[in-house]
């Protein structure tokens, strides 16, 4: 081995009638663009699908004669000049953002993720999160807004899932080079990369920085494997969601204060920053830092200018799932950040932990929840979900109070369609459905695709996913060693004529992979049906330390090598985009069972459904809000049971009782030409209804309106007047934080009786201790309603009461209160803090109920 003593990057030489190749090849606007995608696939068919679909490394590493060739290939150059037309509209044409939103110019978002889904070659995602997060970048870039996305940039990616010759999951970790993959060094004005520092224990660690251009916007990636670091601070980035404990929390400061320091050094202008996930949620404290040092603020002061420019999207249902670091791991990180800000350490610690009883762990949701204007979870019943979760961190709210909204998730659909539906889409629907896609009268017109266009589209997509399963599988045993008969056989596994049933996903337990095998022996009458065939293509990855979801590969595995399995079931190793976007694009049914509660929303069926296929799921996420009986099916009706293996047991049943009463009979009812027309309209129905909601563009207008312009408003509010309300805000808490507990309701009067009408009225009369409280500062409520069978009022309704007189120390309010419903009813009244310029505060506990 020996040392470069000079290290320099060498380019490709791209002649000038092509020239803008490299341009193309580093913007991820191909990736949505199919003809872009064309012009890297004429120049070399199998480096494209060497490079894992790359456009850079086929840049790199083609011959320079097929490029001076393909200057000179009128043909080609037609492709090339229309691929730069459609990318100059696209980039110069005025955007959605600008057209329908008054905002100042310095307005921006800085979405902080741990991981990207953008495309196979860039491998920075592991699962949903990241297909979401990069979906939600791609939209943000077709809409305009203002939006920079921040993350890490792993040497190592995440790990390659290889399947042994037991079927027992292994992991390979490759090495990437960055200068093959579309990811650009940022440098300065004078063309020297640009470094940043974050601080670690007794060090400081040198962070690299790069871009990602997707369409209008910049993702910007960030990796401490610098030469200036010693060997443990190169590998902190090295691999998604790798190392220990430690490592995780040496990334998550990496991610949200480099991150932080990246933006100041960017130009750090009224930026509302969207924490997708508590894994950034260290920003806030960086952000922090710099207002105490730059603006003099102090910490409560800083600490409110930073929660009203935060907003946050949780995805985790279950507290398990989030990431928790112990006292000790804090105090090692973040001591020398409490000395230099002059804080007590508890007064960090508090910002993490969900009471005073003691807890011994620090939240990054909770972090984020306590530093976060709004905060938002990803599907209706998530909403629920999460309220319950979160609810005692709002002691004194009502559940439905707690201030977590629901934005659904949704799909950037020219990722997912197919070529050949998009072609389908753009001779019936017109290409708007692309520009806009969440417009319903657009998709309505789905009802003019013929019924033989679209089933044969479809038909050419599940031959397509076939075929493509065959060659992995031939990959797959050829690199296991397998019999030349058992290669051989691979070439009639599966059948086009068959209905295809695609399952593909994270095999972690909730999810439930092998709820379909529950019952092998009803389940092989239902694919041996000679007269309805039926095939299962799977596909997924278990977490390395997932010793459960490993389990359950090898169980799918072991049966699809048994009679009668072994010709109608596939599973597909090295889950990525690219397999998922062939199963999305071909299967018949999507297939989606996770315990009800449990999947915070999932996208994979809409993708499906965009693509003409049919989703089958438990009532949960999404599908519990989209779901009726014209456009899928539903397993079960949203029951939930303490013993896991009678559920599974339930809704294995469930699920066949569908596929043998409705779903397969459905299918392959033909009239006599062939086609299945009932099935045909229910692949459009089901497109006309989730398409136009179920989409990124939807998504991102509602962050819009929901999220980032009060939050933006919030802020602007705050930092005006040099930083004026920020200051008396943090003055204002303080002081009802050492006076609450004089507030207190003394007496309630009513003109009660035990029985009144409808129609009646009642006034409710309360005086009111607020010790060296100001009425100003407060809101006295009457919650009222009718009373279940606990005795809790159910779904009641607020009605503030009026302050009409000071009775000495004591104040008198009054409400009147009507609008019954027959039966059972009652109040009860609650004093809540109240800002003059602010409103309603729902923090520090502060809520108190007469008892």
């Amino acid at each position: 081995m020996v040392n470069a003593i000079k290290s320099f990057v060498v380019e490709p030489y791209i002649p000038d009638k092509i020239k803008r190749l490299k341009e193309l090849a580093y913007n991820l606007w191909w990736v949505w663009e199919a003809d872009a995608r064309e012009l890297f696939i004429r120049l070399d068919m199998e480096l494209w699908e060497k490079s894992n679909h790359n456009p850079v490394f086929i840049l790199n590493n083609i011959d320079q004669k097929v490029l001076e060739e393909k200057a000179e290939d009128d043909t080609y150059l037609f492709l090339y000049n229309r691929v730069l037309e459609k990318f100059d509209q696209f980039i110069n044409k005025e955007p959605w953002f600008k057209k329908k939103n008054g905002y100042t110019e310095d307005l921006q978002i800085a979405y902080f993720s741990m991981e990207y889904g953008l495309t196979e070659c860039l491998p920075i995602y592991s699962g949903g999160l990241g297909v979401l997060s990069g979906d939600h970048l791609k939209s943000a870039s077709e809409l305009g807004i203002p939006l920079f996305g921040v993350g890490l940039l792993y040497r190592r990616g995440y790990f390659k899932q290889k399947l042994n010759i037991n079927g027992w999951q292994d992991e390979e970790y490759l090495n990437y080079d960055f200068y093959n993959l579309p990811v650009l060094p940022l440098v300065d004005e004078n063309n020297n990369p640009v470094v940043i520092e974050v601080d670690f224990p007794g060090r400081k660690v040198k962070v690299n920085v790069w871009k990602v251009l997707i369409g209008r916007i910049i993702l910007y990636l960030l990796d401490t494997d610098n030469p200036d670091n010693a060997e443990r601070d190169r590998r902190v980035t090295e691999s998604l969601y790798g190392g220990d404990l430690e490592t995780r929390i040496q990334q998550e400061i990496v991610l949200g204060m480099g991150g932080t320091k990246l933006i100041e050094y960017l130009g750090d202008g009224r930026i509302i920053y969207h924490l997708n996930e508590g894994h950034s949620a260290f920003s806030a404290l960086e952000r922090v830092r710099s207002l105490i040092k730059r603006e003099g603020l102090n910490f409560p002061e800083a600490l409110e200018v930073v929660k009203s420019g935060t907003v946050f999207t949780t995805h985790t249902p279950v507290k398990a799932g989030i990431d928790i670091f112990p006292r000790e791991l804090m105090e090692k990180y973040f001591s020398n950040y409490c000395r230099d800000l002059g804080i007590k350490f508890d007064q960090l610690w508090q910002l993490g932990v969900g009471d005073n009883s003691g807890d011994n762990s620090f939240s990054m949701a909770i972090l984020a929840i306590k530093l976060s204007n709004k905060i938002n979870s990803v599907s209706k019943l998530h909403r629920s979900v999460s309220r319950r979760m979160w609810r005692n961190l709002w002691k004194g709210l009502i559940e439905d109070e707690v201030p977590i909204i629901h934005i659904t998730n949704g799909v950037h659909q020219p990722s997912w369609i197919s070529k050949e539906m998009a072609d389908l889409f753009d001779r019936y629907i017109g290409p708007k459905w692309k520009e806009e896609p969440a417009d319903q009268k657009i998709w309505e017109k789905v009802e003019e695709i013929p019924d033989v266009e679209l089933w044969k589209t479809h038909e050419r997509r599940k031959e397509r996913l076939i075929g493509f399963a065959r060659r992995e599988l031939k990959k797959q045993y050829i690199r296991l060693g397998k019999s030349k008969s058992e290669v051989e056989r691979i070439d009639s596994v599966l059948d086009t004529d068959a209905m295809a049933i695609g399952f593909a996903r994270r095999f972690a337990a909730y999810k439930r992979g092998a709820l379909i095998f529950h019952n092998p022996d009803r389940l092989a009458k239902i694919l041996t049906n000679k007269e309805m065939p039926v095939q299962i293509i799977i596909a997924g990855n278990a977490h390395p330390k997932d010793m459960e979801g490993k389990k359950l590969i090898k169980k799918i595995i072991d049966i699809s090598n048994e009679e009668p399995f072994r010709q109608s079931i596939v599973f597909l190793e090295s889950y990525n985009i690219n397999i998922a976007r062939y199963m999305l694009q071909g299967c018949d049914v999507w297939l989606n069972n996770p315990r009800r509660g449990l999947e915070a929303c999932g996208t994979s069926g809409m993708k499906a459904v965009a693509n003409g296929g049919i989703h089958v799921s438990t009532l949960d996420g999404w599908w519990d809000e989209a779901y009726n009986p014209e456009i899928g099916w539903a397993i079960g009706r949203r029951e939930e049971y303490a013993d896991y293996d009678y559920w599974d047991e339930q809704d294995a049943n469930a699920l066949y009782n569908l596929l043998e009463k409705e779903i397969i009979p459905l299918y392959f009812k033909r009239d006599k030409n062939g086609m299945p027309r009932d099935w045909i309209k229910l692949m459009k129905r089901s497109m006309i209804s989730i398409c136009p909601v179920f989409n990124t563009n939807r998504m991102l207008y509602e962050y819009t309106d929901k999220m980032y312009k009060c939050s933006y408003e919030a802020m602007i509010k705050l930092k005006d007047n040099n930083y004026r309300l920020a200051r008396e805000f943090a003055k204002w808490k303080d002081k009802l934080a050492k006076n609450w507990v004089m507030a207190k309701i003394l007496k309630v009067e009513d003109n009660f009786s035990n029985r009144i009408k409808i129609t009646d009225s009642l006034e409710i009369i309360s005086t009111i201790s607020l010790g060296e409280l100001d009425p100003e500062d407060v809101c006295v409520q009457i919650y009222y309603g009718k009373i279940g069978f606990d005795m809790q009022i159910v779904d009641g309704k607020f009605v503030e009461m009026e302050m009409i007189e000071k009775r000495g120390e004591d104040y008198i309010y009054r409400a009147t209160i009507s609008s019954w419903q027959s039966g059972l009813n009652g109040y009860s009244i609650r004093i809540i803090p109240k800002h003059k310029e602010l409103g309603i505060v729902y923090d520090n506990d502060l809520i108190y109920w007469y008892l």
